[in-house]
């Protein structure tokens, strides 16, 4: 049948973000010119956010297998068993260039997307977190972008039922005009009735439910694959708009579809919407699919094939339902009041066939738009500013004077500082499943029907990776790793979403292979699989790029929910100890960038074999019953992470003395210095002994630093080989003020 004819112009093809190679590839695959549906169909599917054509070449160093692996990558979400027939179902993912558009609703259908791809799989939501990054608060659009992410977040997941139970929020002016929204969702289900999003068996329906189709996100994809400039807010219509209403409605369909013999395979209409749903389902059987628009719910009049098939409005799913069953489809999704429609069949030519109104208008093999796009191995290298980065003259840097000025400006940094501001908007104990709020190093919620909990984090210093990507990388696995442990959970998997600037510059492929040589390498080490993920490329505005931030989340499972563990001393009188040995790590800290206004330095160093000795040692006493508390170190150092056991707990505050010997170190590295692999417990004081000794026995350096109690965080530096000590003496309620009071203050909320 003959298709429609629209002249193909370089300016046409420009405009759709192809390149003469990748148009003249598709001109091969077709045996002909595309017509104006078809170039659109291949521009979103065979976009960077769509086809990873710049990444999959070194995504699949990944470790993606192990024992508890129930799906890796390449399915809407992953999964991961964990023991009574269930397993999670988890997936991060960015909306990075919506949110700086249009932050409310960017956030919001991010959040959206990322429920969407875990109920998809067969699992209901039962815990929301987020990983955002903002420029300085010190202007009113980095402000108002904070708002309004923070919003959209509070209002969908709110309205949803599920609840937002963790997080984490880092501020840099390299994130002011390129923020960054990464949405992680974990759901349960049952191990044997998983879903996947497959177009098996010739002749089984094709059914669309949910939301009516409109204009709203076009290109979005293709947007999501390009870099910023000044004129980027004139992209406001290809930003979607959510109906948290409309989710919960089609949440519930799809698990009472899924607990009935009906469906075949199962898909969320996401970035690219009609296209790359249909295309991804039969790509994956083999199959083709046949659509006919005409039967397309829609919103708006006039809706032309081109639109239909690339809008991405939100709350929409494609399904493969068995034949004969679609009359069932249908009663269970009009029962939720659900626009539901069949629209086509699976075929077994391979093809997306596209039909309006009886004429043929698009005609694709499946498999060149969902495969077989370009694949590129980009030039990579170092940056000629890499070496003035990691040279830091420290003799050039005045040794801390006033403890207890530095301590408070940092706890007032809003990076450090408490982000109650923002998880007090968010509905965390929505469905009583958390155990452990937003505050500690984790969240911690309880597997209804069992005796078990799942621990969850996410993690990431940008400022790290952007001083050695490979480095930085290794130290987001080991942090969020050391984050569960200390929470009482063995970590199980991980999903990442990977945001960096322009792949086509070498300086940053160069981070972002180095980023992924990283955490392969820990991940193999503390053999955690990385079970699902996302790129997002391009992060960029006028040339600018963001710092290179591969953000992780990290799942973590506790065998017994009364063994989790939280981050804030418990009793007075308990004995503080530290597990780990402190070094010169100033490089790339927290206070080097807050007192001397400096993002300089080799990171941490970090011995992947020291790491994992602490974490099982922590892991191994916990489950013996015998911490009261434990905190990992992290930014800001020892100084930070012991206030922050004394202030964090909610509604209650308790003090410490704390004795630090400083031997051969500055000041400066002792207190605020950001050394791996150290974390502070509380314990009895009749365990401590033994304690400290299996420490060393274990091999790790241990030591009795103070004791919980009293109403002042006291911390006494010993003089050392080179340097005098110094001393930290704080009331509590000034800690606690800097602390918890700090983003409200520069937001005007307070």
């Amino acid at each position: 049948m003959a298709l429609e004819s629209v002249p193909m112009t370089k300016d046409l093809i420009a405009q759709h973000n192809l390149t003469d190679d990748e148009y003249k590839k598709i001109v091969e695959i077709l045996g002909r010119e595309p017509n104006l549906t078809e170039l659109g169909m291949f521009s979103v599917m065979w976009s960077e956010h769509c086809s990873y054509k710049s990444s999959r070449v070194h995504l699949r160093k990944l470790p993606t297998t192990g024992p508890r692996v129930v799906q890796g990558p390449g399915e809407n979400a992953g999964a991961v068993d964990i023991g009574d027939g269930l397993c999670v179902v988890f997936k991060m993912e960015s909306h990075n260039h919506p949110s700086f558009i249009e932050p409310y609703q960017g956030a919001a259908t991010g959040v959206g997307g990322i429920l969407r791809d875990v109920f998809t799989m067969g699992a209901r939501p039962i815990a929301l977190l987020d990983s955002l990054r903002f420029g300085g608060l010190d202007t009113a659009k980095n402000r108002h972008l904070m708002k309004g992410v923070v919003a959209g977040i509070a209002g969908y997941g709110n309205c949803m039922g599920v609840p937002t139970v963790g997080g984490e929020v880092r501020f840099d002016d390299i994130y002011s005009l390129n923020p960054l929204v990464n949405a992680f969702c974990l759901g349960i289900a049952h191990k044997d009735k998983i879903f996947r999003g497959t177009a098996a068996g010739v002749g089984n329906p094709v059914i669309y439910f949910g939301s009516k189709t409109g204009r709203d996100g076009i290109h979005g994809a293709t947007m999501a694959s390009d870099s910023f400039d000044d004129e980027s807010e004139q992209k406001r219509p290809t930003v979607q708009v959510g109906d948290p209403f409309q989710e919960k409605l089609l949440l519930e369909a799809c698990l009472e579809l899924m607990a009935g013999d009906l469906l075949v395979g199962i898909q969320d209409m996401g970035a690219a919407g009609l296209t790359s749903s249909s295309c991804e389902m039969a790509s994956r059987a083999g199959n083709g699919i046949e659509l006919d628009l005409t039967h397309v719910p829609r919103r708006e009049p006039g809706m032309t094939p081109y639109e239909l098939m690339l809008s991405e409005s939100q709350e929409r799913m494609l399904m493969v339902a068995k034949a004969g069953k679609e009359e069932e489809c249908i009663r269970i999704c009009r029962k939720w009041d659900l626009d539901v429609a069949v629209v086509g069949k699976v075929t077994g030519d391979g093809m997306l066939r596209v039909l309006d109104r009886g004429k043929v208008v698009a005609e694709i093999p499946a498999k060149a738009l969902a495969d077989d796009g370009p694949r590129y191995e980009r030039p990579y290298s170092p940056p000629a500013y890499q070496d003035m980065l990691t040279n830091l003259n420290y003799d050039a840097i005045a040794d801390v004077k006033d403890a207890n000025a530095a301590l408070l400006s940092l706890l007032e940094s809003p990076t450090i500082a408490s982000k109650r501001w923002v998880y007090e908007q968010y509905d965390h104990m929505v469905r009583t499943n958390t155990m452990v709020r937003p505050g500690s190093d984790a969240a911690v919620v309880r597997i209804k029907g069992t005796n078990k909990a799942v621990a969850m984090t996410v993690d990431c210093n940008g400022r790290y990776c952007l001083l050695h990507p490979y480095e930085g990388a290794r130290l987001a696995v080991a942090e969020a790793a050391r984050n569960l442990v200390c929470s009482g959970a063995e970590p199980i998997g991980l999903t990442d979403c990977l945001n960096f600037g322009n792949p086509e510059r070498p300086d940053i492929m160069w981070q972002f292979v180095l980023a992924i040589e990283g955490m392969k390498d820990a991940c193999e080490h503390f053999k955690i699989p990385i079970v699902s993920g996302n790129v997002s490329f391009y992060n960029e505005t006028n040339g600018l790029s963001i710092y290179p931030t591969p953000m992780l989340g990290m799942v973590g499972l506790i065998e017994e929910a009364e063994r989790a563990m939280t981050q804030w001393f418990r009793e007075d009188g308990d004995a503080v100890l530290l597990l780990g040995k402190s070094r010169d790590d100033l490089g790339g800290s927290e206070y080097l960038k807050v007192v001397h206004h400096r993002e300089q330095g080799s990171p941490p160093f970090l011995s992947l074999e020291t790491e994992k000795a602490l974490q099982d040692f922590i892991l191994r006493v916990i489950r013996e019953g015998l911490v009261q508390s434990a905190h990992d170190c992290s930014d800001g150092g020892l100084a930070v992470a012991l206030a922050e056991s004394c202030v964090s707990a909610p509604g209650v505050r308790r003090g410490a003395v704390v004795r630090l010997p400083l031997d051969s170190l500055r000041r400066d590295a002792l207190l605020f210095g950001e050394s791996q692999s150290r974390a502070i417990l509380s314990v009895k004081p009749d365990v401590a002994e033994t304690l400290l000794n299996r420490a060393w026995d274990a091999g790790i350096p241990a030591a009795k630093i103070g004791t919980v109690g009293g109403d002042r965080l006291v911390i006494d530096v010993e003089k050392g080989r080179w340097s005098d000590g110094c001393r930290i003496d704080l009331p509590l309620e000034q800690v606690h003020d800097r602390w918890a009071n700090a983003i409200e203050r520069v937001l005007g909320d307070t």
